[in-house]
């Protein structure tokens, strides 16, 4: 799957790996960097695009990572300028860029509004700042407020805010106050998630040794309650488990992800997937990237091609379109499962934890919401 083949409009994923300092609760790949190492990513990053790019549109544009913000203006200039040599992007492609609070500055942003971004998704976490400095951020809530503040300074009607919830110590008042002040803010879009202890990350082994206390499930569960009931009270809609919009504000880049709109994934651990049943994941290393980028005939950077069998489609089908709020079309499921998937979802339903509607569309209740893992996880393909 070294090209896109369906000429139906796509995504772009740039997996940006670069952070000026580790997260305690990160599993993304990313690295510290310097000039040097941006620069040299940023060459093969254009190879890449020059080498699998296809003539599909590309409708969403999307720059994680890592920390995209750690670029600065002229290496997002060659980005860009690559991007539009080899790719035709859609007249009203959705263009978001992942940014650090303490990187937004009026000349940063008007440089990105000059490029065509025009959604910032800013990774704030939380507005309290000794949660901030316990989830090693580089920034103060003050920090977050200042560049939300610029962004609309600078014409960004699209914002999108991270925060992270069920830290150690934090009650639910806590989190009551930080979901009233999100609200309060011009955003369009909150992406919130309980913290998650992965391994090898610092977060996982302080757990471990005792360090920290992980917070509870029940009062974890209290807070996604709160943070439902909280959205919808300010105008937002929950079209995914874990995010929320103002009407006509969804991320159509991350909604491609949950409804099987192929995608093209570049840069260190990067994801591609052909909309059918290939998927391709870069080589991590952002050593070994650099190093194919420097080979005298570029061949493509390492990856791994993953095709995945009927029972993993099925899987996938049950654990993205059960995200979303529209939920699963039994047309979308093959004939020769729908039986099954009925039989298994029926105490779910009886149980008033899933619902299906008339057209045959099969979607979480909101009390199923809260008990998702659980549901999906019974609804998976059984030999």
């Amino acid at each position: 799957m070294d090209r896109l083949t369906q000429h139906s409009p796509t995504g772009l994923y740039i997996h940006v790996p670069f952070c000026e300092k580790r997260c305690v609760y990160c599993s993304f790949y990313s690295t510290v960097h310097g000039k040097e190492e941006r620069d040299a990513f940023v060459r093969t990053l254009a190879k890449e695009l020059a080498f699998r790019h296809n003539d599909a549109p590309i409708s969403t544009l999307y720059f994680g990572g890592g920390t995209p913000s750690q670029l600065d203006d002229e290496e997002m200039e060659a980005v860009f300028s690559a991007i539009h040599r080899h790719c035709v992007l859609s007249p009203h492609a959705e263009i978001t860029f992942e940014a650090n609070p303490d990187d937004i500055s009026q000349q940063k942003v008007a440089h990105l509004r000059q490029l065509g971004v025009n959604r910032i998704s800013l990774g704030v976490q939380s507005f309290d700042d000794k949660r901030l400095s316990f989830l090693n951020r580089r920034h103060t809530a003050q920090q977050a407020l200042a560049a939300i503040d610029i962004l609309r300074a600078e014409g960004v009607e699209n914002i999108s805010i991270d925060l992270i919830f069920g830290l150690p110590g934090q009650q639910l008042a806590d989190w009551n106050q930080e979901l009233a002040q999100a609200f309060e803010l011009p955003i369009t879009h909150l992406s919130a998630y309980s913290l998650m202890y992965e391994k090898g990350t610092p977060l996982y082994y302080a757990r471990e040794r005792g360090a920290v206390k992980e917070c509870d499930e029940e009062t974890s569960l209290s807070m996604f309650q709160m943070l439902s009931t909280s959205a919808q009270c300010a105008g937002f809609e929950q079209y995914e488990i874990s995010n929320f919009a103002r009407p006509g504000y969804r991320s159509r880049h991350n909604s491609s992800y949950w409804h099987g709109i192929p995608y093209l994934g570049l840069g260190p651990g990067a994801h591609s997937y052909d909309g059918k049943n290939c998927r391709r994941v870069n080589d991590y290393s952002l050593r070994r990237y650099m190093e194919a980028g420097r080979a005298k005939t570029f061949a493509d950077v390492p990856h791994t091609l993953e095709k995945l069998s009927a029972d993993e489609c099925y899987d996938e089908l049950i654990c993205t379109r059960l995200r979303t709020c529209e939920g699963l079309s039994l047309q979308e499921v093959p004939a020769s499962r729908r039986s099954a998937l009925l039989r298994m979802a029926r105490p779910h339903i009886d149980g008033g934890r899933l619902e299906l509607d008339a057209d045959n569309h099969l979607r979480l209740t909101a009390s199923g919401i809260f008990v998702s893992d659980d549901v999906m996880s019974d609804l998976m393909w059984e030999e």
